[in-house]
């Protein structure tokens, strides 16, 4: 896909962790370099991070894409449900339990958005260093819309348990 003047800029939130956690985080990003529309730009280092909500389940990995997108978010939002489905992931567990492979719509440019189908920025994601972390690595000291500068969510979430795995991005990745 060639970048166009038209396209907008997504962030997508990653996350696992059952199974090979680490595979499925890194399988999904291959797996949206394959989605017409999307273009990944940056991506971040991967992160183990402590679940938040119900606590007794496995740590999960966690990481933060930049798209360039030429399709509209709730098109967006379909296309991540379906790698999803694709992954193995199933909605009727219990909420914030474990997952084969989350996929969050975190921000669409600066757009915000809230319907019953879609809220934009992510409605949590502030709350979450698992986001805000991997988001930080790729873009600094960005304003979340609605929400305020990153540092400052980041500074807010200091008690959450977030270590950074491995030397940094990929190969063939900017940060």
């Amino acid at each position: 896909m060639t970048i166009s003047p038209s396209d907008v800029v997504a962030w997508i939130g990653l996350g696992s962790n059952m199974g090979q956690a680490t595979d499925q985080v890194e399988r999904a990003i291959v797996a949206l370099t394959d989605e017409p529309g999307l273009e990944l730009t940056a991506r971040s280092s991967l992160y183990r991070t402590a679940p938040m909500g119900h606590v007794d389940q496995p740590d999960f990995i966690n990481a933060v894409v930049r798209a360039s997108c030429g399709i509209g978010c709730c098109v967006l939002l379909e296309t991540l449900q379906k790698i999803e489905k694709r992954f193995g992931r199933t909605r009727d567990g219990e909420r914030f339990g474990p997952r084969s492979l989350d996929l969050d719509l975190l921000m669409y440019a600066d757009q915000i958005v809230s319907s019953p189908r879609l809220e934009l920025p992510h409605p949590r994601m502030h709350e979450r260093l698992f986001v805000l972390e991997p988001l930080a690595e790729i873009e600094g000291d960005i304003t979340v819309p609605g929400r305020g500068r990153l540092s400052a969510l980041r500074q807010a979430c200091l008690n959450q348990r977030v270590q950074r795995l491995g030397d940094g991005v990929p190969k063939g990745f900017k940060r």
